[in-house]
């Protein structure tokens, strides 16, 4: 046997192992996609499930083509929905950040009401302005 041959069967083994490993990932993507759909009732899902076990490679093409479009676009609301969570969990997380005119307005509030004295207001003033330099 010639080396040629090993090669030959090594790029064969190759292109099998991605086929199967594409087909896992669309298979993932199908049943992740059939079970974040809230319009597909159980039953149906039931019968996509029971197709894609007892004919996997044409059921799977099939959802494709039937059901790629909705798939789509479910995925992108899915995404929409954890970019706006997250967003929203840093901007909780990291607060409002004040400019600091508005953080030495706030300090001289302070003290004009008599909660800070002087010396404190400074240094609330001088913390105001470190941020900005």
């Amino acid at each position: 046997m010639s080396i040629w041959e090993n090669f030959w069967d090594l790029i064969w083994w190759f292109l099998w192992a991605f086929a199967f490993i594409a087909y896992l990932f669309a298979l993932f993507a199908i049943i992740g996609d059939l079970f974040r759909d809230q319009k597909l009732n159980g039953w149906w899902k039931a019968v996509w499930i029971i197709f894609l076990i007892f004919v996997p490679f044409l059921t799977a093409l099939i959802y494709l083509i039937a059901r790629g479009k909705g798939m789509a676009e479910r995925s992108q609301k899915e995404y929409s929905q954890v970019r706006a969570a997250q967003e929203e969990y840093i901007r909780q997380t990291a607060g409002t950040s004040a400019s600091p005119s508005d953080e030495i307005a706030k300090a001289k509030a302070l003290l004009d009401s008599g909660s800070i004295n002087q010396q404190e207001y400074e240094a609330l003033k001088a913390k105001a302005l470190s941020h900005t330099a």
